[in-house]
């Protein structure tokens, strides 16, 4: 494995990242799920639960107040786009089929390949890219928090013991 640096991440973009950890715990926590051989629907229905609550809105805050700062051309903001709206649509299917263990692997895997781009190749982007006054008023944003989102539900599927 390839030693990798860790990424100087510009102040105003550093909610996103950290909410990026929330959404790598909800890979994690589906995958735990699947291993443990959890009913997929109750999976699938904090999967919704957690869409709803957290990820639709740091999707929406991503594309208006990030990938609004780069061309609508720009190859990244594009790539962006496109995944927001495939996830978009396997969360839909996961919502309607809920015993697809085959969409939630997928979603898992998705989200998974989704962030590490962003963290990895469009957040450096972005931050040759946006001006200052730009990046001061993403500053502004505040995370969203785990903690309090896994306070509202109940089901902790991914702590049953095998």
């Amino acid at each position: 494995m390839k030693n990798q640096a860790p990424i100087k991440r510009h102040p105003a973009i550093v909610s996103f990242s950290k909410d990026h950890h929330f959404g790598l715990l909800l890979v994690w926590k589906i995958r735990q799920g699947l291993g443990k051989s959890v009913d997929p629907v109750r999976i699938s229905n904090y999967v919704s639960f957690y869409f709803k609550e957290d990820l639709e809105k740091h999707f929406e805050e991503e594309e208006q107040l990030l990938f609004c700062e780069l061309p609508v051309n720009d190859v990244l903001r594009k790539q962006a786009e496109a995944d927001h709206q495939e996830i978009l649509k396997l969360v839909r299917a996961v919502t309607e089929k809920k015993d697809d263990t085959g969409l939630l692997n997928q979603l898992a895997d998705m989200l998974e390949k989704h962030i590490r781009f962003e963290e990895r190749e469009l957040f450096n982007h972005l931050q040759t890219m946006i001006n200052a006054d730009a990046l001061e008023k993403i500053a502004k944003r505040f995370p969203s928090s785990s903690k309090e989102i896994d306070e509202k539900w109940e089901d902790v599927f991914w702590e049953i013991k095998n």
